[in-house]
């Protein structure tokens, strides 16, 4: 395009901006005005976004059309807000599952999935589309929407270019190359670095300390690198008191409230803390509001008032007390707030309002917040490093990590940005260090042939067609990739393997079998003596009871009960060699039953010589009785046949009997990976084509 237009647009684009361009932003702008195609991967905050601005201020400028994606409604929504302050109202439309607003305005704002659904129906409103701005395009990793984008940008019509805005990634250049295979030229541009340095800190709490710990999470080695901070992981290392029998830990995890205090005390202000739960959220405000925690001034919260005030006119007083208005306002007022998708969007854009205008100090947010929503702080703090996905528990990835950091530090305001991690008694220190230290991940597909996209594509495309785009996909692309390292990861398994067999099948035995014996051993006794039932049945013993223990203690008496640390129902008891013992469920292999009973020695003293002596003496002339006790098989079933099979077995009396168990385990472990790579090398042949014919099979 070279009319003699695109130099003046850009001077005046650049002109009206805050800051000079960044190299990066200027490699961007050149790649769109050559025609290209532009994948942008830097950290958040960098100003990934004004790329965007420039591909919709040029759309605008040639009559065409720009439409501008995300992958959350609340995300959508602010944008769109954005950009009508920018171009005014009629020229921005909004369409996301809740609202459509001027959907035929030449800039439009969506989510993914409405593009989506437009291409499949074959919306006439792609007509003039010039421009398609896909924000957090490192969203299609997410194993249940993620496959939409990738559908996005193998379905466009081929005279659309994108702007794909991503976290910085390790793969951005294969990502553009699979880009410009399906679409054509395309132009990966890479930045590093944050335009605010990050500090990363870990906060820990002491058992009978008023003060957290505050520690640099890295040192500066004498090297000039930086390594973690040994002081942090000898803190994190360092044991605390014993009691009864088992450590006590000196360290804890710091609370919601003081850690908003230490934040203010060191001056890092405003803040952004993660919590992964909207209870969570709400919880932690409320807290801080009962702590008596007041993070404004006078002069702020008139202002913060009004702002509110502006936000929520159009609601009615009842609506007000519904959403707990007043407490809301109070919160605002002394500078916290909680922001999560389960608030309406009034309450949640004053909170951004208020929050961007430095009167909010504090806020208590989901991970949603981390994507693309413009409220960055000087200090993000991270609760914990694992959030529930709803199945399960996951640590967070670098990626993650990345992206829930990237708002700490406001460009132009803060010299130095501060990420804070909590500590936790389940993550150490070095895992801590280890997530910090990774800067970037490796973007990955999650594109699979689905029902829905199967019924869309034949609707739409012939079977020929459907196959081909199948076949251009990121994933398809991807696997054809990865076949060398597969095949290599082959070998090491296989050659492990061989280590691991020649291992456990060196001895007397067959040591396979012993193991199925040892596991239906333990699966029995799992069965036959559960340990809830094996806790009822301690709780019902009494005082002289004779009860027969596991192992080499046999028969006990019962003294007294207790319990421990965890509640678990215990026994004090007295064996026929005069020792004290406390007795919980895992001593016995079934719920255990009198099998006698004797007169406890008068006075009742436990710790007394001569009251263990006599007790002793009355308990070896108890003769248990069989088919009464423990080991009755009512209750050990096929427990008594399966311990001798165990015990008679050559494997038992091999020295060397847990290396060979534990290099037969490694071994089958090895083989379930042996079979998913050799499936995963077939795959390549079996392409997502073919995945594809069995969905449409099956419909049908």
């Amino acid at each position: 395009m070279n009319d003699g237009t695109v130099p003046a647009r850009r001077h005046t684009f650049e002109a009206a901006q805050r800051f000079p361009l960044d190299r990066f932003q200027v490699e961007a702008l050149d790649a769109l005005d050559a025609g290209e195609s532009v994948l942008v991967a830097a950290p958040t905050g960098s100003g990934k976004t004004l790329v965007a601005e420039y591909a919709i201020t040029t759309a605008l400028d040639e009559g065409t059309k720009a439409f501008y994606t995300t992958p959350l409604k609340a995300l959508s929504n602010q944008k769109f807000g954005d950009l009508r302050r920018v171009h005014g109202a009629s020229a921005v439309g909004l369409l996301t599952g809740d609202n459509s607003i001027n959907g035929d305005a030449p800039v439009v704002v969506m989510t993914t999935e409405v593009l989506r659904n437009m291409i499949y129906a074959g919306s006439p409103t792609l007509g003039d589309l010039r421009y398609v701005i896909l924000d957090e395009v490192h969203y299609l990793q997410n194993p249940y929407r993620g496959a939409v984008w990738e559908e996005v940008i193998i379905h466009l019509p081929a005279e659309v270019d994108l702007v794909c805005l991503s976290a910085t990634v390790s793969n951005a250049e294969e990502f553009a190359a699979w880009i410009q295979t399906v679409r054509g030229r395309t132009r990966a541009v890479i930045e590093e670095r944050r335009p605010v340095e990050l500090r990363n800190l870990y906060l820990v709490g002491e058992r009978g300390a008023d003060r957290l710990h505050l520690l640099p999470t890295f040192v500066r080695a004498e090297s000039g690198e930086m390594r973690p901070n040994p002081e942090a992981a000898r803190l994190d290392a360092r044991p605390g008191s014993r009691g009864r029998g088992r450590p006590i830990r000196r360290l804890r995890t710091p609370g919601r409230v003081e850690t908003v205090a230490r934040l203010d005390d060191e001056g890092m202000l405003p803040a952004i803390e993660f919590v992964f739960s909207r209870a969570g959220c709400d919880q932690a405000v409320e807290q801080c509001l009962a702590a008596g925690l007041r993070l404004t001034g006078p002069e702020e919260r008139p202002r913060i008032r009004r702002i509110a005030e502006a936000h929520t006119s159009g609601l009615t007083g009842e609506d007000l007390d519904v959403l707990g208005y007043g407490s809301w306002l109070a919160a605002l007022e002394a500078g916290l707030a909680a922001h999560h998708a389960g608030m309406v969007p009034p309450m949640k854009e004053a909170t951004e309002e208020a929050f961007a205008a430095g009167l909010v100090k504090m806020v208590f947010a989901t991970e949603t917040l981390s994507l693309g929503i413009n409220m960055p702080a000087r200090t993000v703090v991270i609760e914990k490093l694992s959030k529930f996905t709803g199945e399960r528990h996951e640590f967070l990835t670098p990626g993650e990590y990345t992206q829930l950091t990237g708002r700490a530090g406001r460009r132009g305001i803060d010299e130095t940005g501060y990420a804070v991690v909590c500590w936790s008694p389940f993550v150490p220190f070095d895992q801590v260090a280890g997530l910090a230290s990774r800067r970037t991940h490796a973007l990955r597909s999650s594109f699979r042939p689905t029902y829905n996209m199967a019924a869309n594509l034949v609707r739409r495309y012939s079977a020929e067609v459907a196959h081909h785009l199948l076949n251009l996909s990121f994933a398809q692309f991807h696997a054809d990739r990865d076949v060398v390292s597969l095949e290599r990861q082959l070998e090491r398994a296989r050659a492990d393997l061989a280590r691991q067999r020649a291992v456990a099948e060196r001895g007397p035995g067959d040591i396979d079998e012993y193991r199925r014996l040892a596991g239906a051993l333990e699966s029995e006794r799992r069965e036959r003596g559960g340990r809830r039932r094996r806790g009822d049945a301690l709780e019902a013993l009494r005082p002289g009871d004779v009860v027969l223990t596991r192992g080499r203690r046999g028969k006990v008496v019962v003294l007294s009960h207790d319990r421990g640390r965890s509640g678990t129902a215990r026994v004090l008891a007295l064996t026929t060699g005069r020792e004290l013992v406390r007795l919980g469920p895992d001593d016995f292999d079934g719920p255990p039953v009198p099998v006698g009973r004797l007169e406890l020695p008068e006075p009742y003293a436990p710790r007394s010589a001569s009251f263990r002596r006599d007790a002793a003496d009355r308990l070896r002339r108890v003769k248990a009785k069989p088919g009464d006790g423990a080991t009755d098989r009512d209750h050990q079933g096929r427990v008594p046949e399966l311990a001798a099979a165990v015990a008679s077995h050559p494997v038992a009396r091999d020295a060397a009997r847990d290396s060979r168990a534990r290099a037969a385990a490694r071994a089958d472990r090895l083989e379930r990976d042996i079979t998913r790579l050799e499936r995963r090398v077939r795959s390549r042949t079996e392409s997502l084509a073919r995945q594809f014919d069995r969905v449409l099979r099956v419909l049908e």
